[in-house]
């Protein structure tokens, strides 16, 4: 470990910090509808929509709402990728997507999760690129906050019984949030060297006289929306670790930032929204916590490196000239500690971008954004789905504390009983169900066992992280599962279904009963949702949640791998 690798760390840190409030105030004008720059386009949209944008909803018709827009969605893209070949905008004449492949990817990214089996370049044309995959970057991101903003309005409303209009908040969500910034960030990309362009591939010469075919692209656009609603889709197979797409340490910064932009602002927003502001700083610490105990254990890892190749005679100490420690799979460009701090940030965030290949990272070092994924996207998580993965968990907390001394549980003035407790266990366990029962079946099924490339505790590590992945909704890869099979795309589009709508309604539910919930005077017995406690409460919780139901596969996978590599017997 380095100074200038840790500076690094604290300044990307320092940063989040700083746009969490402006982020935050301006999130809470977007749904509060006192921004209204694009009033006339917003009418607009409502009227060709039938949409009334006064309409109240209950959760039941929220949520069937979502569901709807969802499915519709996402079989139209299943159709579009299908007849790829019969469409424009495709300049190498790519032939349409298989049709076990476009259910998975129709999936994935109807669900935020931008799980890839398939070579972005050589698979997609520029129209499906464009029309398909940036469209549910946009429109999965706008519905993620959407079910977050209808879970805040539950606990923060009086008795109304109602937590807004679906549609609305989608509309909202895309028109003043999601376009704008991405707009701007993509011209920002674009300024720094991401390419953006409707070029055929362009054929050049090796300087070993090889030739090399360069693909080609609007690649700015859709990096820009890839990051900010935490989708992680890339647009070339090497992902964030591309040139074209993530060139310079500004790019590289700017995208981290940029998955950290809405789900941390969110936590202000939420703060806002209850009039308790010490509560939603109290979330974005529980939340900043985890990220930099996330953060610290990755980037020690990978900087002590492999002690099989300090024995074999490689220099893994940082000096002069070498960066040390394990730099397999990593770009030189970046180092270790900016793939580090890159692999935590996307996979607290749910977003799935990666500048470095996790397969190759140490078994802690790999363990790490395996772990965050597994704590159940709320590590500032996803846009929206981080905010009321955390609320849960925050119920959960007030639950267990009422528990602790004999009275019923209150969160911000509103009882907490069995229905919502029964909601809030739902939301928890879905989660590690789909993941262990899929990984178990890929573990002894031949079907499964067929795509490994490794074998041993590290094959199983490379199941339980793409179940993991694709279930948490954030779509990286350890890079040595071949999930191109009838087998593993049915099962990996499936999980990327539960992971999303099977948690999310839970969430929609728990605030609708919330939201009929009188608001119930503080006392000397309510325990308080702004204190230190409270903060190293929820940490525990989340904790001990991850504990209890991945600590027995993961001490199969990741941690028997580690003891193996200090015995020197890893090769």
């Amino acid at each position: 470990m380095t100074l200038n690798g840790w500076l690094q760390i604290l300044v990307f840190a320092a940063a989040v910090l700083l746009v969490t409030k402006p982020m935050g105030l301006y999130i809470l004008k977007v749904y509060d509808g006192t921004m209204r720059w694009l009033a006339p386009v917003e009418r607009a949209i409502y009227r060709l929509g039938g949409v009334d944008p006064d309409e109240d909803q209950h959760w039941t018709r929220y949520a069937a709402g979502l569901l709807l827009f969802s499915a519709v969605s996402m079989l139209v893209t299943y159709a579009a990728l299908r007849l790829q070949g019969h469409l424009p905008l495709n300049p190498f004449h790519r032939a349409g997507v298989t049709d076990r492949q476009a259910f998975e990817t129709a999936a994935s990214f109807t669900t935020n999760t931008d799980w890839q089996s398939y070579s972005g370049e050589t698979t997609m044309s520029y129209l499906s690129q464009m029309t398909q995959l940036a469209f549910h970057n946009f429109a999965s991101a706008a519905a993620g906050v959407a079910a977050a903003m209808a879970l805040a309005r539950g606990i923060a409303r009086r008795s109304a019984g109602k937590i807004g209009n679906f549609w609305v908040d989608l509309v909202r969500g895309t028109l003043y949030l999601f376009l704008p910034f991405a707009f701007v960030l993509a011209l920002l990309f674009a300024q720094q060297g991401v390419i953006q362009n409707f070029h055929p591939y362009v054929t050049a010469t090796t300087l070993e006289g090889a030739k090399q075919v360069l693909a080609m692209g609007p690649v700015a656009s859709q990096e820009a929306i890839k990051q900010l609603g935490t989708n992680g889709g890339g647009f070339f197979n090497a992902n964030a670790a591309h040139p074209f797409e993530n060139p310079t340490p500004w790019t590289n910064f700017l995208s981290m930032l940029a998955i950290f932009l809405v789900p941390a602002g969110l936590t202000y927003t939420f703060g806002r929204m209850v009039r308790r502001q010490k509560h939603g700083w109290a979330l974005w610490s529980a939340m900043f916590v985890l990220f930099a105990a996330g953060v610290t254990t990755a980037y020690w890892a990978e900087a002590k490196g492999n002690p099989i190749h300090a024995a074999a005679g490689v220099d893994v100490a940082a000096g002069h000239g070498n960066p040390g420690g394990n730099m397999e799979g990593k770009e030189v460009r970046f180092g270790i500690a900016t793939s580090a701090l890159y692999a935590t940030v996307t996979t607290d965030a749910s977003c799935g971008a990666v500048n470095s290949v996790p397969d190759s990272y140490t078994p802690l070092g790999g363990m790490v954004p395996l772990v965050n994924i597994q704590l159940g996207e709320l590590i500032f998580g996803g846009v929206g789905s981080g905010l009321y993965g955390m609320l849960v968990m925050a119920i959960l907390t007030v639950f267990i504390a009422g528990l602790m001394v004999g009275r019923t549980p209150e969160y911000l003035g509103k009882k907490i009983q069995s229905r919502e407790v029964r909601m809030a266990m739902l939301y928890v366990l879905i989660f590690p169900v789909v993941i262990l029962l899929f990984t178990a079946a890929s573990s002894v099924l031949p079907a499964g066992l067929k795509g490994l490339s490794n074998a041993g505790p590290h094959g199983l590590s490379e199941i339980l992280y793409a179940f993991s992945s694709v279930t948490g909704n954030n779509g990286s890869a350890f890079a040595g599962l071949n999930g191109q099979s009838y087998y593993y795309n049915t099962l990996l589009g499936l999980g990327t279904l539960f992971g999303r709508f099977a948690m999310m309604v839970p969430a929609l539910a728990l605030g609708g009963f919330l939201a009929e919930r009188k608001i119930v005077p503080a006392t000397a017995g309510t325990f308080p949702v702004t204190s230190p406690l409270f903060v190293a409460l929820l940490v525990g919780v989340i904790l001990i949640v991850g504990a209890l139901t991945f600590v027995p596969a993961l001490a199969l996978g990741p941690i028997v791998e580690h003891l193996l590599m200090n015995a020197g017997r890893l090769f």
